[in-house]
């Protein structure tokens, strides 16, 4: 495998999520083909740290450049950054990042930029100590937006900075513990004899926090369906979904697949239909269905036009993990933040709206619907499902907050689970 610059990579990458709008998680994948195991990891660290500290590295580069590079020479504007990130937040030797970084300028084709590069890096550790201090006292500290800010602030202002500083750490790795073929505490000694250590959630029965990250195929029995990566608060959907067997059950916007198999595990016997939009991502769903030997109906089809893949159909319960802002998963998808747009809040709500006013008459009678997103934005959330309950009789909020302040929500932090949002409602 040739060598690749690392570092000229991350900068491609991190150019084409700011300036052409492109999801990270579609940008790296096709990248971490081209190099070796070991390089993959550090490319992902490069890529995601730089859209973690965007705005310090931005900062910085304002501070230390006279004026910004534009058109062509764009991509060396992120290289420095990535040379930044490398110099304030990894133990790579500051002479090895410096060396490697410059030699970027080569691969990307700028080679009469080296120099550039060289002296912007350099004086930034000439400076290093004064730039940082003036740096705590700049808005940019808060690594986020201000229309987010803003809005983080607006709904939780007493809880607006906790909220911002959990964003801007390394997620925890959260696992789910298929009871089909183990109990938790089982599989809790089976990791401990393979040398790693996990915690128990105290209120989702399946949830395991790991110590520390792991690849997934060092965890016992992962090939083998025993246990799936997936987020606590992910997780918690079914602690109010409580699907049983037999029923007919909707998981609607389903990719990539992890609830669809959840739903499987503590109602083997139920009859499943998986429903998303996206047809690309339809195929992660199938993937987790056969790493755990489950079989579900799976549909590619819009939210709003339930007709179309379902008919007349009726289901005893419907899971609606909703699309939305992915405010409550930012330390996951550092991008988020740079990619959404305040305008975007408000045709999120609508289509939310649309979906669940679209699939409400496909609810059986005394069924439950689970109202979910992976959002910590009122407008999303309480007041998505404040409104519905207004305009919508025979809807009633049960056991997930007050009709003043419907549904419960999750706020990210260190050792919980990620930024979520439920409401379960009954048709009476």
């Amino acid at each position: 495998m040739k060598k690749q610059n690392l570092r000229s990579m991350a900068a491609q990458a991190v150019e084409q999520v700011i300036e052409q709008g492109q999801s990270l998680s579609n940008v790296l994948p096709p990248l971490q083909q081209k190099v070796s195991d070991k390089d993959k990891a550090l490319l992902q660290e490069l890529c995601f740290g730089v859209l973690r500290t965007l705005s310090q590295l931005e900062w910085l580069i304002n501070k230390l450049m006279s004026r910004p590079m534009t058109g062509k020479q764009r991509t060396v504007h992120y290289l420095i950054m990535v040379g930044f990130y490398q110099l304030l937040h990894t133990r790579i030797p500051p002479h090895a990042a410096l060396a490697e970084t410059v030699e970027g300028a080569v691969a990307i084709k700028r080679p009469q930029l080296k120099g550039l590069i060289n002296g912007v890096l350099r004086q930034f550790q000439r400076q290093q100590e004064e730039l940082l201090a003036e740096f705590a006292q700049s808005e940019a500290r808060f690594l986020h937006p201000d229309w987010l800010l803003k809005r983080l602030k607006k709904a939780y202002p007493q809880q607006w900075l906790d909220i911002a500083d959990a964003n801007n750490q390394r997620p925890p790795m959260w696992l789910r513990v298929n009871r089909n073929h183990h109990t938790r505490d089982a599989w809790l000694t089976l990791l401990e004899e393979a040398g790693m250590s996990g915690f128990p959630h105290e209120a989702y029965p399946d949830a395991v926090r790991l110590a520390s990250p792991a690849s997934v195929h060092a965890l016992p029995g992962f090939d083998e369906g025993w246990v799936t990566v997936q987020d606590a608060s992910a997780q918690g959907c079914m602690t109010w979904l409580e699907p049983k067997n037999g029923e007919q059950i909707l998981d609607l916007c389903a990719a990539p697949g992890g609830k669809t198999t959840h739903i499987l595990e503590v109602a083997p016997q139920a009859s499943v239909m998986a429903v998303d939009v996206d047809e690309q991502r339809l195929s992660r769903v199938y993937d987790n269905l056969k790493r755990l030997g489950m079989k579900a109906q799976v549909k590619q089809g819009d939210g709003r036009k339930p007709a179309e893949w379902c008919g007349e159909t009726q289901f005893d319960r419907i899971l609606l993990d909703a699309p939305c802002s992915a405010t409550g998963v930012i330390r996951r998808h550092p991008d988020i933040k740079w990619l959404r747009r305040d305008r975007d809040i408000k045709e999120l709500a609508q289509l939310q709206s649309d979906i669940l006013d679209a699939i409400w008459p496909h609810l059986k009678p005394g069924g439950t619907l689970v109202y979910a997103t992976c959002s910590v934005l009122p407008e999303e959330n309480s007041q998505q499902i404040a409104a519905f309950l207004k305009r919508t009789p025979g809807a009633a909020l049960r056991d997930t907050g007050t009709p003043e302040s419907p549904g419960l929500q999750n706020l990210p932090g260190a050792e919980q689970g990620d930024g979520f949002f439920y409401a379960k409602l009954i048709k009476e």
